[in-house]
């Protein structure tokens, strides 16, 4: 009996090895504003875990509102920073509207912003660090949604949505609430002043995903010791999404520094251009998009919207990795 359990044992493992293997990799999927370029205003990806959940980060100004047939399921939504070309102040009034050169941000998303809207379209969860979530639990409330939706993920801690890890990390910028979200005689006063509200620092995210995949995301960000000793040191972050626009954050050098010195992933997304960074789909000769992809020292891709990568655990583009440099 023992001999015919061990013979069942190995037939069921070798049949199990003959089966082909499920995808494992996680999707990343860009919203931005022309289809097949990565374009000024670009700062949305969607991240699909294997187990299905879907995470919409810095939704920015070229989601075409809640109604954007682009999004489908969103369970959670990132927001590194409160500026309007992240959280979205404003954005395109259906996809692939305006051009590349010229964005159209023709729909106002005052008071509530995009992210908001879309939160309570999707009943998603908006995850954020410092003290963005009190903003985000009121505006929620305010226009009929649950403030528990807003959910804290602050330095040093973690909270696990369906079943993906979110951390936040440090992130070197501002991080302002622009008195246009407050309203009423304090936003008016505040605007007159020029000043803007205090939601703490801005941040980073580390995402740990089901198939064990670690990703950076950046946010916007100068150069920061943190980005060895935690992103790279303590989380082992894999793949990175790279801000590299200059001016407004780092530029291309410096953020090819941070990815060779400091964070070393596996592959890099570069994100938030600040230009035209490719035309017909190729990386624009002379701009800072192609300074940074030839500055690195590994495998770099570009968010071509509507394009979907995927990336297995190890970080290492798998499918659509055309892009690469």
């Amino acid at each position: 009996m023992k001999r015919l359990n061990r013979l069942a044992a190995i037939g069921a493992a070798l049949a199990a090895l003959a089966l082909p293997a499920v995808a494992q990799n996680v999707k990343v999927t860009p919203l931005g504003g022309i289809d097949g370029e990565f374009c000024p205003q670009d700062r949305a990806l969607i991240f699909e875990d294997p187990n299905g959940t879907r995470i919409l980060y810095d939704p920015g100004r070229t989601v075409a509102g809640a109604s954007d047939p682009r999004l489908g399921k969103i369970d959670i939504i990132l927001v590194s920073h409160m500026h309007g070309d992240h959280v979205g102040n404003a954005h395109n009034k259906a996809p692939n509207s305006g051009s590349c050169e010229a964005p159209d941000m023709s729909v106002s998303a005052l008071p509530n912003t995009l992210a908001v809207e879309i939160a309570l379209a999707k009943k998603s969860k908006i995850v954020t660090g410092s003290e963005m979530p009190p903003f985000f639990a009121a505006k929620l409330k305010a226009n009929g949604g649950s403030p528990a939706d807003s959910m804290l993920a602050r330095f040093g801690g973690s909270v696990t949505v369906s079943g993906v890890r979110i951390a936040t990390v440090s992130a070197l910028h501002s991080n302002g609430v622009d008195p246009d979200y407050i309203g009423g005689e304090l936003g008016k006063s505040m605007k007159e002043a020029g000043i803007a509200g205090d939601v703490g620092l801005a941040t980073g995210y580390v995402l740990r995903f089901s198939n064990g995949l670690v990703a950076y995301l950046s946010g916007d960000t100068g150069i920061v010791a943190d980005q060895e000793r935690v992103v790279r040191d303590y989380y082992h972050a894999r793949l990175a999404v790279m801000n590299m626009g200059d001016g407004f954050t780092t530029g291309p050098q410096e953020s090819a520094f941070i990815m060779n010195e400091l964070v070393k992933p596996a592959s890099v997304i570069a994100s938030h251009a600040n230009e035209v960074g490719t035309v017909r789909g190729k990386v624009r000769p002379g701009s800072k998009t192609e300074a940074f992809l030839k500055a690195l020292n590994m495998p770099a891709y570009v968010p071509l919207s509507g394009r979907t990568m995927e990336f297995n655990a190890d970080g290492k583009c798998t499918v659509a990795c055309e892009a690469q440099m």
